[in-house]
């Protein structure tokens, strides 16, 4: 006898199956800080159950491209291009629809960045607004994003000022990055040159930018060199990596006011070590239990364990397997965390141990040319 399945089963079933396949084998965009033929935005498949990347695509018609946000909604892709990078001229932010599952991508518009060596981008929690970070001429900017979206011009920019601990590195403000707050109500961007978190007011309807009143700004030691910053899951603590002194400051997050209180700094380094070395991207797991931060010199990844009140205790530094690890990207089931080796023309993938936050390599190095920025789009 012949059992004759249902049309509607057959539809529930390729639609899990879909759902299934698109969890396990995500999108991941990777940029080539490269120009020429090298340049570009590489698109791969990642297997979520053997941590491998497949390439897909090739997205090759900007230079330069050296970090990468995507829209909150998976829609849209960000990309600095930066075709003189830190030149005079000032850097574009291009906006891109993601096509699906291929890893291609539609160039939608660009817009100017309002600065120099354009090196950070994020986006708003309602996915109308871009901001932009520009190291070269210390200064942040927030595009507005239109709803097919495409960029507008800059509806805020905001000149940082100053000078840092070090007169040989810190002449004048370097803004490193620039991140939005879980509740969407704040942008805090790091500024490498003046060793100050800024602090800024978001209204993401109308991409504008106002300093805090209640605290402009967070003071670091001098010659600390913030570089990359990053909230808990739990939005009440801020973590800081200072690219010059080699550690991590931890600070407690006010929601009501945006308002920052040091609590704790700590090294990314051996206490043995006597070399060169600059830290460079830390990321949190989602369950917000470990902490992992780039040492480019030191070629390592220091894991840190976070503990009730967000304070860390270093439990290793590991290997990066390759020279300059630039970013870090950790999967949202949390097993799995992607490295960036940059000049090292690789990426790393490592499996995260959920219960001690150890990481170990999985498979080889995927070669690629100058990886600066790793992205995941989820369906």
């Amino acid at each position: 006898m012949t059992f004759k399945v249902p049309p509607f089963l057959l539809l529930f079933v390729s639609l899990i199956t879909a759902t299934m396949t698109h969890a396990e084998h995500p999108l991941v965009f990777i940029s080539a800080f490269a120009s020429g033929e090298k340049a570009g935005i590489h698109a791969f498949q990642f297997d979520a159950e053997s941590g491998t990347l497949q390439p897909l695509h090739r997205t090759a018609d900007l230079q330069n491209p050296f970090f990468l946000a995507v829209s909150r909604d998976q829609r849209f892709l960000y990309a600095i291009n930066a075709e003189k990078f830190g030149d005079e001229v000032d850097e574009f932010v291009a906006a891109y629809a993601i096509e699906g599952r291929t890893g291609q991508l539609k160039r939608l518009n660009e817009q100017p960045a309002r600065g120099t060596a354009s090196c950070y981008l994020d986006t708003d929690a309602t996915g109308k607004t871009v901001v932009v970070a520009n190291y070269s001429s210390g200064s942040v900017a927030a595009l507005p994003v239109k709803a097919d979206g495409s960029l507008g011009e800059a509806a805020s920019f905001m000149q940082h000022s100053g000078s840092g601990g070090d007169p040989a590195r810190q002449k004048g403000p370097n803004a490193h990055s620039i991140v939005i707050s879980p509740d969407n109500r704040f942008a805090l961007a790091a500024d490498l040159g003046i060793d100050k978190i800024m602090i800024y007011h978001l209204d993401a309807a109308t991409a504008k930018l106002t300093l805090n009143e209640a605290q402009p700004f967070a003071k670091l030691a001098p010659g600390s060199g913030p570089r990359h910053l990053t909230f808990h899951p739990n939005g009440t603590h801020l973590y800081v990596i200072n690219e010059m002194a080699n550690s991590v400051v931890v600070f407690d997050y006010s929601t009501d006011t945006g308002t920052l209180t040091e609590r704790q700094t700590i090294s990314t380094l051996p206490a043995d070590f006597t070399g060169k070395s600059f830290t460079a991207d830390l990321k949190i797991t989602p369950d917000g239990k470990f902490l992992y931060g780039t040492n480019r010199g030191h070629d390592s990844i220091a894991v840190y364990r976070i503990a009730s009140d967000g304070t860390l205790s270093l439990l290793s530094i590991e290997p990066s397997l390759g020279k300059g690890p630039q970013n870090l990207l950790i999967t949202p089931d949390g097993q799995w965390m992607l490295c960036a080796n940059m000049p090292g023309n690789s990426v790393i993938v490592f499996r995260i141990d959920p219960q001690t936050g150890g990481i170990k390599p999985s498979g080889d190095p995927v070669a690629m040319p100058m990886p600066s920025c790793i992205r995941l789009v989820r369906e």
